[in-house]
């Protein structure tokens, strides 16, 4: 038998689950079982924690439906436990290091007790320094194992799940779970502090807590407010139950209605039943209010008064509920002129148009990338829904003939922002457009991420001086109704680089779809137009932008390379999007593409694939074409830009470090071979999991026409997809 079982339930938090079990797994003290509660088999959650139990025979991953709840998560992770003690903890929080060894020593000094309470750190977000809020609670105890009446004050009301560790047994002989319904720790603490003969503390912290961006739940309004009462009413009546001296109830009482009085003095979290909420706290206080009970002091004395005096209109007056809930004034957008400022916020007003839909790519570039991708499909699909395409100034010839468009900046370009029901973007839109009610943003996304992105930047001062303010980013993310992802990886990095409360669509990347729908016409034609020589083998050259770089450096004599690889090797150049062109003076043999308005048609012409960290790699897979990593200063790359995982240890294809590497394995043809290959074939299956043909189909269906979930097109398997033909392939054929 374990001595710890560590209790983590998933639901939400895949983008940061794989940290909270490196932090329980990385202890030093390592006699535990890992039991990560993930929502379903399939679950993003699911498969970070099947990697985990594959290389781990400690970790034990349970299923419990999202419909169960936190509390139902828990239950099922209780079940599976087999260790003397329980500790929960959520999946996006941390165990600290030397956590378990400290535990370990308390117990053995306190032997038997029931609950050992603890310390934890709560960590803000994004800044300030982790307060300890446990520490005066826990300041008072006695040194050893002591009876809860010698500290009535520690009824456990006060201290979330995860800042104590169970004794099993006492539980399994108390018949405690976690009571169903929100605010399940509140209940499960009075539950649990009633029933406890002995306990003792540890005055040291344990457990990181991490909140999320959008705040708990528990504090947004809605009717599940009224649930609170639910498990207040629970625990009281297992107190009456226990005979429980005055001088432990008192505290309880006044525990768990400091809680109540706080919700019913927030109007806004009560948007209705505020009275009915009131009234029944008011019947509870009444009913279990201990003999001898002695009225705190101050406003919040005042309040119990009125509480139990059912007073609810006096009650209202004293808390000002009269006031506005909102109090919140809409900042006002910046059109470059006060005429066009004062014609948007008129426009504002104005009912959105229904069958209105603006697409943005790349800071209003032109045509292209996923948004252009969904637009394509979205005249064959949805054709009453009006389009129009935001480009830059001097960027309208880079937009299709039949493609409407407006000028980013100009009176057309705010007016249909203002009307536009559809807002669907793969960057952001300016920083001045409002997110109306009833409209609908999408974040397609341009790429899978290899290097950090969002908040993740904060910690790499060369990216984060580039990326300006990350409040101000976040209130672009809080404009998001879904966000885009090709695969799963994605899916769990978004949701940590960019915390919001938008719906991921695991559809895959629509600007992908042509991989599998372009015939060998179609790409024969694409390297005419291109200039690629019959019978030359065309290598993508796609470096990525350097965060420390003041402009494009191809990283790579291209000249020689060529010499060296071999007659039949051209290259095409495509610098980052971040450059109008590639710098190359061009030669028979060099061809720059990087002005060439299609990403995806380059990738249709070419043969092979040599990119250093740019993200072109994980669109490039879906073709099972070869592709070589070119690693010369992945050091110096993952230091100063920060990255997600180790490409050089993951990749998808051969990796060269060195010019004379690189050409090597273009003039043996190794990198073609079988053990490419099968690089390749790994790196697919992780990251061409959505990507098939139809994720444009499944976007429009999703969002334009408004179908349900259930019946937008599944994904093919990947086994069953094929990938547009390679001009080698046909030569060959």
């Amino acid at each position: 038998m374990p001595r710890f079982s560590i209790i983590v339930p998933s639901h939400g938090v895949a983008g940061r689950l794989s940290q909270a079990l490196d932090s329980v797994l990385g202890q030093s003290f390592g006699d535990l079982q890992l039991i990560p509660v993930c929502d379903a088999p399939d679950a993003p959650a699911a498969a970070v924690a099947a990697g985990y139990a594959e290389r781990d025979p400690r970790v034990t991953p349970v299923h419990s439906q999202p419909s169960a709840g936190l509390s139902g998560a828990r239950n099922a992770g209780m079940r599976a436990a087999t260790g003397a003690y329980l500790l929960f903890l959520d999946g996006d929080d941390l165990l600290l290091p030397g956590a378990l060894a400290a535990l370990d020593a308390r117990l053995s000094e306190v032997a038997g007790v029931d609950v050992l309470y603890a310390e934890h750190e709560r960590a803000p977000w994004w800044e300030g320094e982790p307060t300890n809020p446990a520490a005066p609670l826990l300041a008072g105890a006695p040194k050893g194992a002591f009876a809860p009446v010698e500290l009535p004050e520690l009824t456990g009301v006060q201290l979330p799940a995860w800042s104590a560790v169970y004794r099993r047994a006492f539980l399994t002989e108390q018949e405690l779970v976690f009571p169903e319904g929100l605010f399940t720790d509140l209940g499960w603490a009075g539950l649990v502090g009633v029933a406890a003969g002995r306990i003792a503390v540890l005055r040291r912290t344990v457990v990181r807590h991490r909140p999320r961006r959008q705040g708990s739940r528990l504090n947004l309004p809605g009717p599940h407010q009224h649930t609170l009462l639910d498990q207040v009413e629970r625990v009281l009546s297992r107190a009456a139950g226990s005979a429980l001296p005055a001088e432990r109830t008192g505290p309880l009482f006044d525990q768990l209605f400091a809680v109540v009085l706080k919700t019913a003095s927030r109007p806004e979290r009560l948007l209705s039943g505020h009275r009915a909420f009131f009234r029944r706290a008011g019947r509870l206080y009444r009913r279990h209010r201990p003999a001898g009970h002695r009225v705190p002091g101050g406003s919040l004395g005042v309040q119990h008064r009125l509480l139990a005096a059912g007073a609810y209109t006096a009650f209202r007056g004293l808390r000002g509920v009269n006031r506005a809930a909102d109090g919140a004034a809409r900042r006002l957008p910046r059109p470059r002129t006060l005429r066009t400022r004062l014609r948007y916020a008129r426009d504002l007003r104005r009912p959105l148009d229904e069958n209105l839909a603006v697409y943005c790519a790349y800071w209003g570039r032109g045509y292209a990338c996923n948004p252009a991708a969904i637009h394509a499909k979205a005249r064959e699909l949805a054709p009453h829904i009006r389009s129009v395409f935001l480009v830059e100034a001097g960027q309208e010839h880079a937009v299709p003939r039949d493609v409407e468009y407006a000028v980013i900046g100009s009176r057309r370009y705010w007016e249909v922002l203002s009307r536009a029901k559809y807002l669907i973007n793969n960057a952001n839109f300016a920083e001045g457009v409002v997110k109306r009610p009833g409209s609908v943003h999408v974040q397609t996304q341009h790429g899978t991420p290899l290097k950090t992105m969002g908040v993740d930047q904060s910690t790499y001062p060369v990216v984060a001086a580039q990326s300006g303010s990350f409040t101000r980013l976040l209130g672009r993310v809080d404009r998001w109704d879904f966000n885009l992802s090709a695969n799963r990886h994605s899916t769990q990095m978004w949701e940590r680089a960019f915390p919001g409360s938008y719906e991921h669509l695991e559809y895959g990347y629509p600007r992908n779809d042509v991989y599998y729908t372009a015939t060998a016409r179609e790409v024969a034609r694409i390297r005419r137009e291109l200039g690629v020589p019959e019978g030359k083998t065309a290598v993508l050259y796609a470096p990525t932008h350097r965060d420390h770089h003041t402009g494009f450096e191809a990283g790579l004599d291209l000249e020689a390379f060529c010499a060296a690889a071999g007659e039949d090797v051209v290259v095409l150049l495509r610098a980052h999007y971040f450059y109008d062109r590639g710098r190359s003076r061009g030669s028979e043999r060099i061809i720059d593409v990087t002005a060439h308005r299609s990403a995806e048609d380059v990738c249709l012409a070419a043969d092979a694939l040599v990119t250093d960290y740019s993200s072109i790699m994980f669109d490039y897979a879906n073709l099972d074409r070869p592709i070589v990593v070119y690693a010369d200063d992945w050091d110096v790359y993952r230091e100063t830009r920060g990255v997600y995982f180790d490409l050089p240890a993951e990749p998808p294809g051969l990796v060269a470090r060195t010019p004379g590497e690189l050409a090597a394995v273009f003039r043996d043809g190794s990198y073609a071979g079988p053990g490419a290959a099968a690089l390749r074939a790994a790196f697919r299956e992780r990251f061409c999991q959505f990507d098939d043909g139809r994720a444009a189909e499944r976007v429009v269906r999703r969002v334009l026409l408004g179908e349900p979930p259930e019946a937008i097109p599944a994904v093919i398997p990947l086994a069953e997809r094929i990938p547009a033909p390679a001009a080698a392939t046909l030569v060959r054929s």
